[in-house]
């Protein structure tokens, strides 16, 4: 199951811990984990490739972590559409994705 966990201050998004396999496919073939994939790595090169937004981010199979390090309006923009579609993947594949809400980025 992925794990995504949206990390929050206050009201606000302000970074995401995405970890684990969707186990809803072979490995290579699992629709669920490529989208929820694609998601992430499309949020975090937009919050920091086209809107220059200061952000940690780790990365290792299997595992994302973003954590922006200092305030962007177009970042929340982002983090925001990011939880509104994989809070929808959720709804669809509920055996494959938990969304949780949290104060840190411990996985």
């Amino acid at each position: 199951m992925v794990r995504f966990k949206f990390v929050r201050e206050g009201n606000r998004n302000i970074g995401f811990v995405c970890s684990g396999h969707a186990g809803y496919a072979e490995h290579g073939h699992d629709i669920v984990c490529a989208a929820v994939s694609s998601a992430a790595y499309l949020a975090a090169n937009t919050i920091t490739d086209e809107f220059g937004a200061k952000a940690k981010i780790e990365v290792d199979d299997g595992y994302m972590a973003l954590t922006l390090t200092q305030e962007n309006a177009e970042a929340q923009k982002v983090l925001n559409g990011l939880e509104a579609h994989i809070r929808s993947l959720a709804k669809n594949y509920p055996r494959s994705i938990k969304v949780i809400y949290g104060g840190n980025t411990n996985a």
